[in-house]
């Protein structure tokens, strides 16, 4: 299949390609090198730049950028597992893929800025004390935004830092790492049925067209039949000729990167997905990819080189089954929506609703309509909440989290 690719959307990155396209061994590359070109590249890639258009007037929004809500609901869930594992110094929060940073700056704000209840004496104050937080972000388009909006931390000494994982303490991180919307934008093989057999999706260049070719040739690695019998997906039983998804490698491989650097404490996976089965439907026959452009949805990746979003849904199967496999506990799995209204979301939809002035009925209005869409099943609401953890005792095993707790 081939699909032309407007040099005016990149030249130099589509030079650039072309150039180590032809420069391989077989002139090609794996689509999950691709995306990691037009993506991560350090110069040119869509995250790595300062060309991401992320939020309602941009590509595409996450749930922060609809109100604080989102950071603060989380922040409560960050104090929960605090106390839970009997109020750690420090306790580290480690956001991974932070985007803008909105997530950042509104749970540092709750935290910091938060009233005590009469009935939690000083809980959030000595959680305040206890918490440090650290964004890891190759993006360095991404970092500089983040760096801009966490300014107001500063007074804070150490409270916010960036690092690489391999910059993360030897001894382990006792705290949670967690990210939102970040697994879907690891690079994917893409694979096709023939014949009955699985086959990789290559990517090449035709120099005179100056566009991209899709190659269907033998697997770059066994690991991709390896992940399919792992996830007991038989491609011979079921599937017809044609039908295309992906693998999703990269994410075993932070995922494991993630469990070592963990010593005790959580994993908080917020993303879109699906389990194994259904991840994997013959029904499903064209996969999960998407690409994101000025809110417009569409399936060709090899437009708009560096100028667009590309992702494709999360098989939380293999994250919940590889966590297993370095040290991880499933703790829980559950929708957005079931989530953040077990952490109180509830309670802020009928929030001042006793009002009859109309300027403030508006704005309840306009804010309840906010919330929900946090929580619509159809949207985000509907989202897949992971919670895995490692070397907690079995008193901290048996308490039930705040927001796995049913609403």
């Amino acid at each position: 299949m081939t699909r032309q690719t407007p040099v005016s959307s990149n030249s130099v990155l589509f030079q650039r390609m072309a150039d180590h396209i032809q420069a391989a061994p077989q002139q090609q590359m794996t689509f999950a090198e691709f995306m990691e070109w037009v993506l991560y590249d350090p110069d040119q890639g869509y995250y790595a730049t300062n060309q991401v258009q992320i939020g309602v007037a941009g590509d595409f929004f996450t749930s922060p950028h609809l109100c604080p809500d989102f950071g603060e609901l989380l922040a409560e869930q960050f104090l929960d597992m605090w106390v839970t594992m009997g109020q750690p110094t420090p306790f580290t929060l480690v956001e991974m893929g932070a985007g803008q940073g909105l997530v950042a700056a509104d749970v540092l704000k709750y935290l910091a800025t938060r009233k005590q209840p009469a009935d939690l004496s000083d809980r959030y104050t000595d959680f305040w004390a206890a918490l440090q937080y650290i964004i890891v972000e190759k993006a360095e388009g991404l970092i500089a935004a983040q760096q801009q909006l966490l300014k107001p931390f500063q007074f804070a000494p150490h409270k916010v830092q960036w690092m690489g994982f391999e910059q993360l303490p030897e001894t382990g991180i006792v705290g949670c790492f967690f990210s939102n919307e970040l697994v879907d934008a690891l690079p994917v093989h893409a694979f096709v049925v023939q014949d009955g057999a699985l086959q990789e999706v290559f990517v090449t260049v035709d120099a005179a067209s100056r566009s991209f070719t899709e190659v269907i040739s033998t697997p770059s690695t066994d690991r991709l039949a390896e992940y399919l019998a792992w996830q007991d997906i038989d491609i011979g039983t079921g599937y017809g000729d044609g039908y295309r998804s992906e693998i999703n490698l990269a994410a075993l491989d932070w995922l494991e990167t993630v469990s070592q650097k963990l010593k005790r404490g959580y994993v908080l996976t917020i993303d879109y997905g699906y389990l194994a089965p259904q991840y994997y439907s013959p029904q499903r026959q064209q996969g999960t990819l998407q690409c994101f452009r000025q809110h417009g949805a569409h399936q060709d990746p090899y437009a708009y080189l560096g100028a667009q979003d590309i992702t494709a849904h999360v098989n939380f199967s293999a994250l919940e089954k590889q966590g297993l496999a370095y040290g991880l506990t499933p703790v829980g799995y559950t929708q957005q929506g079931l989530f953040l209204m077990a952490l109180g979301l509830g309670d802020r939809l009928v929030a001042n609703n006793n009002t009859s002035d109309i300027a403030q009925l508006n704005e309840v209005i306009r804010r309840r309509e906010t919330l929900q869409s946090l929580i619509n099943p159809l949207g985000l609401g509907g989202f897949q909440v992971l919670i895995q953890s490692k070397g907690l005792n079995e008193q901290e095993q048996s308490q039930v989290l705040k927001g796995l707790q049913m609403p």
